[in-house]
């Protein structure tokens, strides 16, 4: 079984409170609970240990591992606190100077790529994510990645002068919800996640 460890430990916890401190939904008969990710809704089934997406209101495809992960580290770690609403670099959280690097560093050359030269295209794909406009750069949005993990991308756009340039940036509270790790692996299945929607959307 994927992940079993991270199973045990959710096992441990009461799965109401688990809801409350996640932001989403507890229900029983059997116990599950169903989490928004991006624009996906999951089912958590505690009595099964597994993990489906919801499609018309009906579990269908398992969760990916990497979705699993991210869904699981965020249910074992969520905290029910407010935002901090102050923005800070990746580098700037507790151990994300060390960790943020080499095959850790943040996925911002693809944001570079695709939106570079037209940072505009970033606020039409991510609509489907209930996406917000920011005021940063020459195009920046807020989206969540799960209930209590916003990630603000902002894009510069490039010239003859000088390159394009993307920052993601995370509320200051981001690492109290989940380990640096997870959250690495929810940035990168965010900005895949976009990526594609401007890939569908041309």
């Amino acid at each position: 079984m994927a992940h079993e460890g991270l199973w045990k430990q959710l096992e441990k916890l009461d799965p109401r409170q688990t809801a409350a401190k996640a932001g989403c939904r507890y229900l029983n008969d059997p116990e599950r609970l169903q989490l928004p990710m991006l624009d996906t809704e999951y089912i958590v089934s505690l009595a099964a240990n597994d993990i489906l997406v919801l499609r018309d209101n009906t579990p269908s495809r398992p969760a990916g591992f990497i979705e699993q992960l991210c869904i699981l580290a965020y249910l074992l770690g969520a905290k029910d606190i407010p935002l901090a609403n102050k923005l800070v670099k990746a580098e700037s959280l507790p151990g994300g100077q060390f960790f943020f690097r080499g095959p850790h560093s943040l996925p911002t050359d693809k944001l570079e790529k695709a939106f570079g030269e037209t940072p505009e295209r970033l606020f039409t794909a991510c609509k489907r994510f209930n996406a917000e406009n920011c005021e940063f750069g020459d195009t920046s949005v807020r989206l969540y990645a799960l209930p209590r993990i916003p990630f603000t991308l902002v894009i510069w756009r490039g010239d003859q002068d000088f390159p394009a340039r993307a920052s993601i940036l995370f509320d200051q509270t981001a690492s109290m919800q989940l380990p640096l790790d997870a959250l690495w692996a929810t940035v990168n299945l965010t900005v895949k996640a976009v990526l594609s929607r401007a890939g569908e959307i041309g």
